[in-house]
């Protein structure tokens, strides 16, 4: 309904009407009275007038806190969990609340399997409170985030690479924590992934015949990851490539550095038989680089 047909007839009310007291009473029962009158848009306005107060109302910190250790600990609900640490962060965040609660949104989101989550809060923890004792578990959270998802040894290995590099950060940033023991042993895990991959690598160029390429791979193998398990392997692999190309020479090295570090491995009765197979014994070459690499790292 139009406005020029809402001021036509006995709707019609002359300005001195909306004057006085009795006046604003009249436009109040005129104002309501048009309401059904004006047509369609009417129901959000009438919303407004109807609709329920719900005035923000703060809650303590503590008790946000506290009901979010509880559905952690006793329920067992990290998304629940991690939405009260939040909301005290929200609701009060310069409290030092708001600094527990934003470690322990990390922990629950590591703990609920969401670790670019718990990566997220507990990076976020690092930046704003650095001094924090505290700083060294958030950084470890970090380095286990990325740990847990290490791939199969057949997948991409970037995210071993990551874990690495956060693992190394906890031991260079905090070297006298309880995280650093920690940190280093996953270190060496992570760098056996990473050898592992190698030595995959390395087996797929053997059966295709591809010496060359193997050499490299299982070369990358002992002058980087000396002290993983799969050195031995690849020791008695470099014999085995170099018997196959016919230099013999670095085959030989590869046999005796592998029975001077490792005289009880299975890896070593197999090399020693592969070299005495093409009527040699094996000898180590003091310029080799596969006896210069052990020295280096006082292994050989």
């Amino acid at each position: 309904m139009s406005a020029q047909r809402m001021t036509r007839g006995h709707l019609s009310v002359s300005p001195k009407a909306w004057t006085g007291a009795g006046g604003l009473l009249r436009a109040a029962t005129f104002f309501l009275l048009a309401l059904p009158l004006a047509g369609c848009g009417t129901g959000a306005l009438w919303d407004k007038f109807t609709a329920k107060d719900d005035t923000f109302v703060e809650e303590p910190a503590d008790k946000i806190y506290n009901e979010g250790l509880y559905l952690m600990n006793e329920k067992k609900d990290m998304k629940a969990a991690n939405k009260k640490f939040e909301e005290v962060d929200r609701q009060h965040p310069y409290s030092d609340w708001a600094r527990k609660s934003l470690l322990m949104s990390a922990y629950a989101s590591y703990q609920g399997g969401d670790f670019d989550g718990c990566i997220g809060a507990a990076t976020r923890y690092v930046t704003l409170h650095p001094g924090s004792p505290d700083a060294a578990y958030a950084q470890y959270l970090i380095a286990a985030s990325h740990y847990d998802q290490i791939p199969d040894i057949s997948r991409d290995q970037t995210r071993t690479e990551k874990a690495i590099a956060s693992l190394e950060e906890v031991v260079r940033k905090y070297p006298n924590s309880e995280y650093a023991t920690s940190a280093k042993a996953k270190i060496e895990g992570a760098r056996d992934q990473l050898a592992g991959k190698e030595m995959n690598v390395g087996r797929y160029y053997m059966q295709k015949r591809d010496y060359t390429a193997a050499i490299n791979r299982y070369k990358a193998v002992v002058t980087q990851y000396q002290t993983t398990r799969h050195v031995e392997e690849a020791l008695y692999r470099l014999t085995e490539a170099y018997m196959a190309i016919g230099i013999v020479g670095e085959a030989q090295t590869a046999a005796a550095v592998l029975g001077h570090n490792f005289p009880d491995s299975r890896w070593y009765k197999d090399a020693y038989n592969l070299v005495k197979s093409g009527g040699l014994e094996p000898s180590e070459n003091q310029g080799s680089w596969i006896s210069k690499t052990f020295k280096k790292m006082g292994l050989g």
